[in-house]
């Protein structure tokens, strides 16, 4: 539920942007930059702020960090000044930062070792519900209540799950400091930079994807079916999630290079037949399939080489992802600009390409054959 909190507010303005734009008398652009504000603050922050909160209790932080989301939340659904929801919406963002940056290790801590990456997968299903509900029930609440009235709700949310915390979340101590790992050392730990490198290049393929998804499939004739679309996506990385979630103690190198392939023929799908559109839906559908995983399949693989650094370097992760979506949308611009919406695919089929190869390479650390 702090997964999905963290990512619907994320998105929540995505759906809203014509009536927020209006009520504070902005133009769309400015309104849009609501939604770029808040992952600059989850981009700038999780690196700091998890270093800086390793030996705090581990509830009280995430209480904390799920505060910080209701206070900025509900001063963004009263406040009528732009300057003052802007920075509202950085700060939530920093928030954010910090929740990413602790759910990781924290689930992981709630089970025998055994069941790790099976914790983190069923902690990780908040994201793709986040994301196949979020702009649509967004974009509801705001055309029949008005867009406060979401962010209202979100923070009414955010109350009850704190409540949820409080009562039922187990807590656990912070680390002690002869146990943390400094950033540097994480960083040098080997087969960290390769999982990060997978990540960047598969959150990069995606998203050059998932940033133009309307131009994308309107080739298909299907720009007034986006919604129906993203649906789709979202439920079916629900699915790819709990599959990954049934055996990812177990297999996890021989899913992530599954995942990726069939990444990669859904790629090819758009790529080949992008202008049927029987083919777009099979594609969409395989793409959330083999996407849904994915966060719970690269946090395991990071936690598992990381040893006790396991939460700095969830932190690294959730900066290379943040990076990785702001280099995805900029990279499908320019080639949008510069030669076309087809060739999105190809270019996201390269990214996919090298990143089932790196680990395929990455026997030794990062993604072993054990797993």
């Amino acid at each position: 539920m702090a997964g999905f909190l963290a990512l619907m507010t994320e998105i929540l303005p995505a759906g809203m942007l014509l009536p927020i734009s209006a009520d504070l008398q902005i133009t769309p652009t400015q309104a849009g930059q609501l939604v770029t504000a808040y992952a600059v603050g989850a981009l700038v922050a999780a690196v700091p702020l998890t270093a800086a909160t390793l030996g705090w209790r581990r509830r009280p932080l995430l209480l904390a960090a799920l505060s910080a989301i209701l206070v900025f939340n509900s001063v963004t659904a009263w406040s009528s000044s732009y300057g003052l929801v802007l920075v509202s919406r950085l700060l939530a963002g920093m928030a954010t930062g910090l929740i990413w940056g602790m759910l990781a290790g924290y689930a992981r801590r709630m089970v025998p070792p055994h069941l790790a990456g099976r914790a983190l997968a069923i902690s990780g299903v908040g994201a793709p519900l986040a994301m196949a509900l979020g702009v649509p029930v967004g974009a509801w609440l705001g055309a029949t209540l008005g867009w406060r009235a979401s962010f209202v709700a979100i923070s009414l949310l955010t109350l009850l799950v704190m409540a949820w915390v409080a009562w039922q979340v187990q807590d656990f101590p912070g680390q002690a400091a002869q146990q943390r790992k400094p950033l540097r050392q994480v960083w040098r730990t080997a087969g960290v930079r390769t999982v990060l490198g997978v990540l960047v290049l598969w959150v990069l393929a995606h998203n050059m994807l998932y940033t133009y998804v309307m131009p994308l499939v309107a080739v298909a004739g299907l720009a007034e079916q986006v919604g129906a679309v993203l649906l789709v996506f979202g439920l079916a990385s629900m699915v790819g999630l709990g599959l990954s979630g049934l055996w990812i103690d177990r297999m996890l190198r021989r899913l992530s290079l599954l995942a990726l392939a069939g990444f990669a023929v859904s790629v090819l799908l758009l790529g080949l037949a992008g202008e049927h559109a029987a083919a777009v839906y099979l594609a969409v559908a395989v793409w959330g399939l083999s996407f849904g995983g994915a966060a719970p399949l690269l946090q395991t693989a990071s936690a598992r080489v990381a040893g006790e650094g396991a939460d700095v370097a969830q932190s690294l992760l959730v900066t290379a992802w943040n990076l990785a979506i702001a280099a995805g949308g900029l990279a499908g611009g320019l080639l949008l600009q510069w030669v076309s919406i087809t060739a999105l695919p190809w270019a996201a089929l390269v990214m996919v390409a090298l990143a089932w190869g790196l680990v395929g390479m990455a026997r030794g650390h990062g993604f072993p054959p054990q797993g």
